[in-house]
């Protein structure tokens, strides 16, 4: 998987390429103008962002089909930056993917490709669900012709459905021809060019409505001089660079959780596993080469890569031949492509919107308990309600949470008792420490400061009847110990010594002995109740139940 240009071109494959450029080329048209209006932006940044970041980051990333394109989720988060309050929003807004470019590079620089592994089904599926319902919310101003009012999105709808006699006819009737379309087509061979053909009927719908009809759909070319040529770059403005910070990590976040999606679900030209590091690396360097084309910011998309494998792409060039096939639209086709109604990409966009709304996977969710049910609400609900970028960071924090909560609760003591043959059988623990005896406890489980609590109420009570016993606490199989932890050890060998008990402990990590050591168990116990294990399995536990034996004898004895 290595960065080869030669292995970008073989006649074997070329027209296969060629087919699945083709299709990507033309289908990302309509949908780069989709993402630009979702963001609020100049349709063309989504259009520039499409072309630039995808042949940008094709160049890095190690999923031959990743597809880098301005998402729908990212898309929203640009919406609720506020770039429009800014002097230049162009200029702002190329700062800002390129500000993303830079987090996504320093992310696969720093191999931060496992972190999005840790967040939580609960947390992305109250965000994705969210974001599904913000795409459509978002349309209703284009699908309707009237501009709501509000703080944000739910303010807006409620404004619009409360001004419904200023509804456009032409509009309405526009945006309901696309979806039809897009519903038609889909389950057909055609369905890849699906939306395509949709925004061509719907805004073809808008032109003849617009002779007979005084209140006409709104065009491209009324909100925006569609150019006959490529963008010249731009430098950023880097003094809006502190401002434009949140919303960079955000979207690079964002960026890179669903390009790791594609890195995992879409194969590569050789078979072999990507390389999630290398894909950050490219998402970061698309990021850049749109934001210096006046693009906007950009990530992995499941639903472009999808669109090039089942085109039958063979290679890398694919995604190539996609972006000179966007080039030429632009260069030869902008009077066309200015002609596209508006109405007919918020039908696109609200399409998209639904289907990203998955109640199978709502209803996993439900099912997996109510504390992931309530990270889905809340995650949910400020998605709605607050900036995306602030909810995203919002949900990070949910899913550490989650995170520790669960952690927390996945700790279990078991009683382990040596028999005179040498066998050993688990049992739950007594309530209380019995009198006199000599028993071991293995905790299983993740040992660190969240989870104390919980250890210290499974352990066996101390009570006036346990006096003249020896308690072993087992540390087999845990790597880590949390000072709280060994704070709770200490009161428990407090209250044993308080009864004429004592305590001590097993374990075989270097790591875990010096935690012992450093929060003061050692010293209270004596460095000879710490056993160290070794390859031997129960070995240690033997010794440590021996020497526990021996002592009882001799308290008995005396």
């Amino acid at each position: 998987m290595g960065w080869n240009p030669r292995t970008w071109f073989s006649r074997r494959t070329l027209g296969k390429d060629a087919a699945a450029g083709l299709i990507l080329g033309v289908e990302a048209v309509p949908d780069g103008l989709a993402a630009g209006v979702l963001a609020g932006v100049n349709p063309l940044a989504g259009l520039y962002g499409y072309l630039f970041g995808m042949t940008g980051a094709a160049i890095l990333t190690s999923s031959a089909f990743m597809a880098v394109q301005a998402t729908s989720a990212m898309a929203l988060v640009v919406s609720d930056a506020g770039l429009s309050s800014a002097p230049d929003p162009d200029r702002s807004l190329s700062t800002l993917a390129l500000l993303t470019g830079v987090v996504m590079a320093i992310a696969g620089l720093a191999r931060a490709g496992r972190l999005v592994s840790f967040v939580p089904t609960a947390v992305m599926t109250g965000f994705v669900t969210a974001i599904g319902i913000n795409i459509v919310l978002g349309q209703l101003s284009n699908l309707t012709g009237y501009q709501g009012r509000g703080a944000n999105r739910l303010f807006k709808t409620i404004d619009i459905l409360l001004h419904f006699p200023d509804w456009s006819i032409p509009s309405l009737v526009v945006g309901a021809i696309t979806v039809l379309v897009i519903l038609a087509f889909r389950p057909t061979r055609l369905g890849s060019l699906s939306l395509v053909l949709a925004v061509i009927v719907g805004s073809a719908a808008a032109a003849l409505l617009n002779l007979w009809v005084g209140h006409p759909a709104t065009l491209l070319k009324d909100i925006v001089t569609v150019p006959r040529s490529l963008p010249v770059p731009v430098l950023p403005d880097l003094a809006d660079a502190p401002n434009l910070l949140i919303p960079a990590i955000s979207l690079a976040f964002i960026g890179l959780v669903q390009g790791a999606a594609v890195s995992a679900g879409i194969p590569t030209a050789d078979g072999k596993r990507a390389n999630a590091n290398r894909d950050f690396l490219g998402q970061g360097a698309g990021n850049i080469v749109s934001g210096i084309f006046q693009g906007m910011p950009v990530g992995g998309s499941m639903s472009g890569s999808s669109i090039l494998v089942q085109s039958g792409a063979k290679s890398r060039l694919s995604l190539f031949i996609a972006g000179g096939v966007m080039a030429l639209v632009i260069l030869f086709a902008a009077d066309a492509v200015s002609y596209i109604a508006m109405p007919s990409l918020a039908g696109l966009l609200i399409v998209v919107g639904v289907g990203t709304v998955r109640p199978s996977r709502i209803n996993s969710v439900v099912k997996s308990g109510p504390l992931p049910a309530a990270i889905m609400t809340v995650t949910f609900a400020l998605t709605l309600v607050i900036p995306l970028q602030f909810a995203v960071l919002v949900g990070v924090g949910l899913g550490i949470i989650l995170y520790v909560a669960d952690q927390s609760n996945h700790i279990r003591v078991r009683e382990l008792t040596i028999e005179p043959d040498g066998r050993t059988r688990e049992l739950d623990p007594p309530t209380e420490v019995p009198g006199g005896r000599a028993i071991v406890l293995q905790p299983y489980g993740s040992l660190f400061f969240a989870s104390a609590p919980v250890f210290e109420k499974q352990l066996p009570i101390v009570g006036q009847a346990s006096s003249g016993s020896v308690v072993i606490v087992r540390l087999r199989g845990i790597d880590q110990i949390g000072l709280s932890h060994v704070d709770v050890l200490r009161r428990y060998a407090d209250q044993l010594r308080a009864v004429g008990s004592s305590l001590k402990v097993v374990a075989a990590e270097d790591a875990v002995i010096a935690r012992l050591e450093a929060g003061g168990l050692t010293a209270d116990i004596g460095a000879g109740n710490v056993y160290k294990g070794n390859e031997w399995i129960g070995a240690a536990v033997q010794r440590a139940y021996d020497d526990a034996m021996r002592e009882i004898a001799e308290r008995d004895s005396a």
